[in-house]
């Protein structure tokens, strides 16, 4: 077998681990409460998205909204991994979009129900190139924006998360075992807003890395 390549851990990572209202401004602007522990679901694989090929609206959803975020790509796996070893296991980041779709997320939300559908459908996952560690030196401090045709939506810096990137890492493998390839995305600041088809998306974190998409609708 061949060594896997981290730099392309989206072609064969194994899942995709969400913190939600991981942003205090964000949880708010969705009149969520703001949470004394991480709140966590997933994604599949088949979320992920590269340049080059669109987010596809969901036939389901007439709100899909985006949420830029911090990505972390574990490097090395364990389980009930201590706060202080955590760095250990990062290899390094990723700019990602967490789309979702708002209405059905409020309607799940509505009857206690998963957010499977309004988080993990195909292209919901937006992933820049691979990110060294070595270029984010503290990832505690990293400036994210996205903009709709040109209009900034957010701006954030991680700084402002609750829960940091190490205390995640520790308190996900508690009870998930991170692999090799898996993705964490760490939270999305405030400014979240629908997208419509044809709308071009433009998200970066300041000095490092852009990406481009383009929004169609699912045939």
């Amino acid at each position: 077998m061949t060594a896997r390549n981290i730099t392309r851990f989206w072609e064969w990572g194994r899942k995709i681990i969400c913190v939600g209202r991981n942003y205090a401004d964000h949880a708010k602007e969705l009149k969520n409460a703001i949470p004394t522990e991480p709140v966590l679901f997933l994604k599949p694989p088949s979320a992920y998205v590269r340049e080059g090929s669109p987010i596809l609206v969901p036939l389901y959803t007439s709100n899909l909204h985006h949420e830029v975020e911090l990505g972390v790509v574990i490097g090395k796996g364990g389980t009930a991994i201590p706060q202080a070893a955590a760095m250990e296991h990062v290899a390094g980041y990723a700019l990602c979009l967490d789309m979702t779709a708002r209405d059905v997320q409020d309607e799940c939300k509505s009857k206690g129900l998963p957010w499977t559908l309004a988080k993990a459908f195909n292209t919901s996952c937006p992933v820049s190139e691979f990110i060294p560690k070595e270029r984010i030196p503290d990832p505690g401090s990293v400036n994210l924006w996205l903009k709709v045709n040109d209009q900034l939506r957010q701006s954030g810096c991680t700084s402002q998360m609750i829960f940091s990137i190490p205390y995640l890492i520790s308190y996900i493998s508690d009870f998930i075992t991170l692999e090799e390839g898996d993705l964490i995305l760490t939270g999305t600041p405030k400014g979240v807003s629908a997208v419509q088809e044809h709308d071009e998306l433009q998200a970066g974190i300041e000095g490092v890395v852009t990406m481009s998409f383009r929004v169609d609708r699912q045939d």
